[in-house]
């Protein structure tokens, strides 16, 4: 309980009240379903972002998405959500060539985008850094992010010997796991 001290009434705490935060931010009544409506009324394509496992994967190709963003939207929502990086392979292998799939959380050097290709992206979004670069210097500051992201992106495909995008393969990167196992 809290005390008001200019009347000194006992008011009640409400808490942060994120409850009506996300009763008021969310639709529960979201569904697979929705995405075929979504398509009734647009020729666009469909993007879904937010996919983090196999499982949503298959639903999404199954509701007829033209490509999927491996997204925790920066992971502001639950800060126990996993990292793009680490399901973005799962999620490759779930949807087996059938749709593009983008990723989107974490770009801020060329070598991430190089890893996410190498897992099986097809090309990384770069929100934040673009937002960062935006903030400091504007217009400029965006030109200069995109070129640094390009600049340490071709260093890293040299320096790994790709001469193009193509030679980029899941050979050239090694996960978490895979350094776990190593080492027993």
């Amino acid at each position: 309980m809290l005390t008001d001290r200019s009347t000194n009434k006992t008011l009640q705490d409400k808490g942060s009240n994120i409850e009506a935060l996300a009763a008021g931010t969310f639709d529960a009544s979201l569904c697979w379903k929705d995405i075929e409506w979504l398509k009734s009324i647009t020729k666009l394509p469909i993007l879904i972002k937010g996919i983090l496992t196999s499982e949503d994967a298959i639903k999404a190709i199954e509701a007829g998405v033209a490509g999927i963003i491996v997204s925790n939207h920066g992971a502001r929502q639950l800060d126990y959500a996993p990292t793009t990086i680490s399901v973005l392979e799962e999620v490759v292998h779930a949807v087996q060539g059938k749709v593009p799939v983008f990723f989107d959380g974490g770009v801020r050097r060329g070598t991430d985008i190089f890893k996410a290709l190498a897992l099986g992206a097809k090309a990384v979004l770069i929100g934040r850094a673009v937002i960062y670069g935006l903030a400091a210097k504007g217009e400029l500051g965006v030109k200069q992010v995109i070129q640094m992201l390009k600049d340490e992106f071709e260093l890293t495909m040299a320096l790994s010997g790709c001469c193009s995008v193509d030679d980029i393969t899941r050979s050239h990167v090694k996960t978490e796991k895979e350094r776990f196992i190593c080492r027993m």
